[in-house]
C-alpha cells in the first residue's frame, strides 16, 4: 500500500502523522520511505527492525538480536558491529548510514546501544525503538546503566527485546508499557514457580504417608 506526495509540505504533515501513529503502545504499523518512479513514497510495512544489539566500550558484543537473514552467521554480525561502532563511537551524529542499512545508536558510560533499520527505513521510527530499549535498560537497571549492572540482568533485559520488537515487527514504544509487561511476566513465572513447588511437596508428603502405612502393616 503506497501513497505519494507531491508536494513538500504534504510529506512533512504526512512525516508528522506518522510519527504520532507509532508513539502510541502497541502500534505495529511502520511506514518506510521507497522510491518509485523518482518520487518519495511512503511504503505500509510492518516488519522494519533489522536488529538491536548492546556493545560494551570495545565494541564487542554483549547482547544483540537479529530478525531477518541480512547476516548468514554470527561472524557476519560481529564483523558489521565491529564495523558501525568503529565507525560512530567518536562521531557527534545519532544515526548513519552502513552497509546499506540504517543505523541509530546511543552511548553511555561503558555501554553502546543500536537499533538497525533497512535502507529505506524511516529514521523517526527508528528513533523512538532505541529510546524506548535505552529507557527500559535504564529502568530495568535503575539508572545505574553500566556493563558490571547490565551482566546481572541480562534475563530481564531480554525480555525488555522481546516485549519491543518480535520478528522485526515493533510491537511497543513506550518503556511503561514495556516495564509493566515484563512484570506481569515475572508474575506469571513465579506462579509457575510457586505451582510446581506445591505439587513436589505434595508429592513428597504423599510418598512420606505411604512409606508410614507400609511400616506399620
Amino acid at each position: 500500500m503506497q501513497k505519494c506526495f507531491r508536494s513538500c509540505k504534504q510529506r512533512t504533515n504526512y512525516a508528522k502523522w506518522k510519527y504520532a501513529r507509532i508513539k502510541q503502545p502497541g502500534t505495529i504499523l511502520c511506514l518506510s520511505f521507497v522510491v518509485d518512479g523518482g518520487k518519495t513514497c511512503y511504503d505500509l510495512s510492518p516488519k522494519c527492525i533489522k536488529g538491536m544489539m548492546i556493545l560494551d566500550s570495545d565494541g564487542k558484543r554483549i547482547l544483540s538480536k537479529y530478525y531477518d537473514d541480512a547476516f548468514n552467521n554470527t561472524k557476519e554480525q560481529k564483523a558489521f558491529e565491529k564495523k558501525l561502532f568503529s565507525k560512530t563511537y567518536k562521531a557527534n551524529a545519532e544515526i548513519v548510514m552502513l552497509d546499506g542499512f540504517v543505523c541509530v545508536y546511543k552511548s553511555n558510560v561503558d555501554l553502546y546501544f543500536g537499533v538497525i533499520g533497512g535502507c529505506n527505513e524511516n529514521e523517526l521510527i527508528l528513533q523512538s525503538v532505541l529510546s524506548c530499549f535505552y529507557e527500559s535498560v535504564c529502568q530495568i537497571l535503575k539508572k545505574n546503566v553500566d556493563k558490571k549492572n547490565l551482566f546481572s540482568n541480562l534475563d530481564m533485559i531480554m525480555l525488555a527485546m522481546d516485549e519491543i520488537c518480535e520478528s522485526g515487527i515493533i510491537l511497543e514504544v513506550d518503556s511503561n508499557n514495556v516495564m509493566s509487561r515484563i512484570a506481569q511476566r515475572g508474575d506469571d513465572l513465579t506462579f509457575a514457580e510457586q505451582t510446581v513447588a506445591q505439587v513436589g511437596l505434595q508429592v513428597i508428603q504423599s510418598a512420606k504417608e505411604q512409606l508410614k502405612w507400609s511400616l506399620l502393616k
